[in-house]
């Protein structure tokens, strides 16, 4: 198929049944959104914004785009934005990984690094208050503010929600998605929900993260978990909080590279620790329905190999992660 751009070669990403992984008892399907071209789920998020934007008039080309992102979505605005010729500022942290600033440099935009102390352990709220002052000092920029943005759960409710209810054999019983911003986990629930009333959602989120009320705690995985409550969140689609520490999740990656060959992200492996987690109070008939944000290439350093990972991980098998099922599940 011939395409215009590399933009229209978002989305349709395909869909594998983890036989290897999980061969007994309910079946597991992952939709592999780390094959976007930017290279995770946020190039859908990243593109419906963006085009949206230009159709309704916010944004016109050359127009300064502005967003507190080190991450995914960063990557993908930055993709849109140069394709676009969109004027794109990111304001990033010390968290941020070596590969992704330079991936976002390399594409043209404007990285904007937060200096000083974290608050309370999170840069978060520096970020925000650079992006306004950015704002203040340009009447021009517009912020995109992804944890705020309604168009974010748009964008997967009208196209990733549709294309794993077509390529699924019927519907699903289990929906596991992460949480971050929560707009991938809105848009694919409330469409899901519409096909199938049973659906059963279950968000997976970080030991750390205050998404759904918990106290804050040190993390290092990216994409996964916030140090905000998201103002998209919308609790009334989550039938079940399952929490994953950083080990659990590193320890999942592994796995799914060992069984499966799949090189993914941190996030990827948490939503298969969190998939092990429920197995024990769901029936063997049932399906279960993941989605894999990220590639694993981006975070190298930090899952795969490493001082890091292994230190992360001493002491740790994948079988002691199993064990660890209910003392880390919320409700």
């Amino acid at each position: 198929m011939l395409h215009d751009s590399i933009v229209e070669c978002i989305g349709s990403t395909p869909m594998v049944h983890l036989r290897r992984l999980f061969p007994t008892g309910p079946q597991v399907f992952a939709k592999l959104e780390m094959l976007n071209p930017a290279g995770s789920v946020k190039d859908r998020t990243a593109r419906h914004i963006i085009e949206t934007g230009m159709r309704e008039g916010l944004f016109r080309p050359g127009a300064h785009i502005v967003e507190s992102t080190s991450g995914n979505f960063g990557v993908a605005l930055a993709m849109m934005s140069r394709i676009h010729g969109l004027r794109l500022t990111l304001v990033v942290d010390p968290h941020i990984t070596s590969s992704n600033h330079a991936i976002l440099k390399s594409y043209g935009a404007q990285v904007e690094m937060i200096d000083g102390a974290a608050t309370g352990g999170s840069y978060l709220p520096a970020r925000i208050a650079r992006v306004k002052d950015i704002l203040a000092a340009d009447p021009a920029a517009v912020w995109i503010n992804q944890y705020a943005n309604s168009l974010g759960p748009e964008a997967h409710y009208r196209s990733t929600a549709e294309e794993i209810a077509k390529d699924l054999p019927s519907h699903p019983d289990y929906l596991v998605v992460a949480v971050s911003t929560t707009g991938t986990l809105n848009g694919l629930a409330r469409r899901l929900k519409e096909h199938s009333e049973g659906l059963q959602v279950i968000a997976v989120d970080a030991v750390g993260s205050v998404v759904f009320g918990n106290p804050p705690g040190p993390r290092q995985l990216p994409g996964i978990g916030s140090s905000r409550v998201p103002e998209l969140l919308d609790e009334s689609l989550v039938d079940r909080v399952v929490e994953v520490t950083d080990e659990e999740s590193i320890a999942a990656c592994h796995d799914l590279l060992s069984k499966e060959a799949i090189f993914a992200g941190g996030s990827s492996g948490s939503v298969i620790a969190a998939i092990r987690k429920i197995l024990p109070s769901i029936r063997p008939a049932s399906s279960v329905v993941t989605l894999f944000p990220d590639r694993g290439d981006r975070y190298v350093g930090l899952v795969y190999g490493t001082a890091t990972s292994e230190g992360l991980l001493a002491g740790t098998s994948a079988e002691d992660s199993d064990s660890l099922a209910g003392a880390r599940a919320g409700s």
